[in-house]
């Protein structure tokens, strides 16, 4: 270990093992230590199922009705990936879709106030047949949804006399007389906000989210989402074996002791009596306590079932969005669902998971509105966890750390982290150019 290298990277969460990743394909000599003897971090998947018993502190064993323990692999944090997403693109131009396979999340659903659970409409002939809305509303969703997709920057005939640069979202619904209702599932079940900022925001970046949902939706048809077989914890360990392909050298169960820093700067990571010298170091928020801040706290209940989500059309997979709006709240809740179809539980069992950003003193309570969307349950898990995020940009000391994992369902706010990380520390944006394929074309 005590050698000099371009980067250390403390803690394999997936954000870690992306820059990772990235980083020793851009030709950086990279050192990545974990502490735990696992991959993951925060994002791990455990297995097998006894395994998530301990971890939740828990003395009772498995149900026999479970089946075998080593079949499950139940994600910490589970997510789901966008078909036409960053995620996706950097998995392709990295070539870690060598190393994973992915099948498509089977539905994509939003909560109306009154307990009703609605596919989301995403293109123009699903506009016309939800029952979310009724006919006026439909005609005019439609006419909107088609704008979204005709919508051409470099064709002012496309515009409608809208300037996607000055003019808020608030502004757009209104041109197309689109109700609160309508406007609540499509900037947070098509677009994926997590609160109503964005409506007093400039239009531009919504319009760009809607498309890339319906673009997705296009590619594999039942819902814009994908998934890996055996569970999340098979993306940060893709990420290893590339960086390791690139030369890149992994510690696992190997504690870091003390981050060495001269005149403000870092020079190294020392672990027991051995110290790694390096230019600087990418790191989670619990390797560096001093230079995080606590912005607030994700609940998260961990439901195993045997039996798909009711109201899904039997779904082996899907994701419910709760806007806040449609149950009195600030912050959306989700619902995300996969099951045996994954390999990441036994025959016939279904893995749900809720989670939202903490309003009161009461969290678990926070998640019912979710919870009650599920039907019976056999065995919860339910855990708090702080969001955390750098107080600086990591310039000035070369300690770049990334932030927690919020309470969305999806990966694009986890990309976003990285390839900020990525130009504060490189310099210069990532070049999704260097892109070649499509995930389909990796596996032909």
């Amino acid at each position: 270990m005590d050698e000099e290298y371009d980067v250390i990277v403390l803690g394999t969460g997936l954000k870690e093992c992306i820059l990772s990743g990235l980083m020793s394909v851009s030709g950086k000599k990279v050192l990545h230590m974990d502490r735990n003897k696992y991959y993951g971090g925060e994002s791990a998947s455990i297995t097998p199922l006894e395994d998530i018993y301990t971890h939740f502190n828990r003395t009772e064993g498995i149900k026999e009705t479970m089946g075998r323990g080593r079949d499950w692999n139940v994600d910490l944090i589970p997510k789901f990936l966008m078909a036409n997403g960053k995620l996706v693109s950097l998995l392709i131009h990295t070539g870690v879709t060598r190393y994973l396979e992915f099948k498509s999340v089977e539905g994509s659903y939003v909560y109306k106030q009154g307990g009703h659970v609605h596919k989301v409409p995403a293109n123009e002939k699903e506009a016309l047949s939800t029952s979310l809305m009724g006919m006026f509303e439909k005609r005019r969703f439609r006419k909107f949804l088609i704008f979204v997709q005709e919508y051409d920057e470099n064709n002012p005939s496309t515009h409608q006399g809208i300037n996607v640069k000055t003019w808020t979202m608030k502004q757009v619904y209104e041109k197309f007389g689109l109700d609160q209702n309508t406007a609540d599932f499509t900037g947070h079940a098509l677009a994926l906000h997590r609160d109503d900022e964005y409506q007093n925001q400039i239009c531009e970046d919504t319009l760009k989210r809607i498309r890339l949902y319906s673009d997705s939706l296009a590619r594999y048809g039942k819902s814009p989402y994908l998934y890996p077989l055996y569970g999340l914890g098979e993306l940060p360990q893709g990420f290893a074996r590339l960086s390791a392909i690139y030369g890149g050298t992994y510690m696992l169960d190997k504690p870091s002791d003390e981050i060495v820093m001269e005149n403000g700067k870092v020079v190294g990571v020392r672990s027991g009596e051995e110290t790694a010298r390096c230019k600087m170091v990418v790191c989670d928020p619990s390797y560096v306590t001093d230079k995080v801040k606590k912005v607030g706290q994700v609940a998260r209940c961990i439901c195993l079932m045997n039996h798909p989500v009711p109201n899904t059309k039997d779904s082996l997979s899907c994701q419910i969005i709760i806007p806040q709006h449609q149950v009195g709240r600030h912050a959306d809740i989700y619902v995300a669902a996969v099951s045996y179809s994954h390999q990441v539980a036994s025959k016939g069992w279904f893995i749900a998971m809720v989670s939202t950003t903490v309003e009161t003193s009461n969290p678990e309570a926070e998640l019912k509105p979710g919870l009650d969307l599920l039907g019976p349950i056999e065995e919860k898990f339910f855990s708090v966890s702080d969001l955390l995020e750098p107080v600086d940009d990591g310039k000035e000391s070369q300690v770049f750390v990334s932030a927690s994992f919020d309470a969305s369902t999806h990966f694009e706010t986890t990309c976003l982290d990285v390839l900020d990380i990525y130009k504060r520390a490189m310099g210069e944006d990532f070049d999704f150019t260097k892109v070649k394929h499509t995930l389909e074309e990796e596996h032909e």
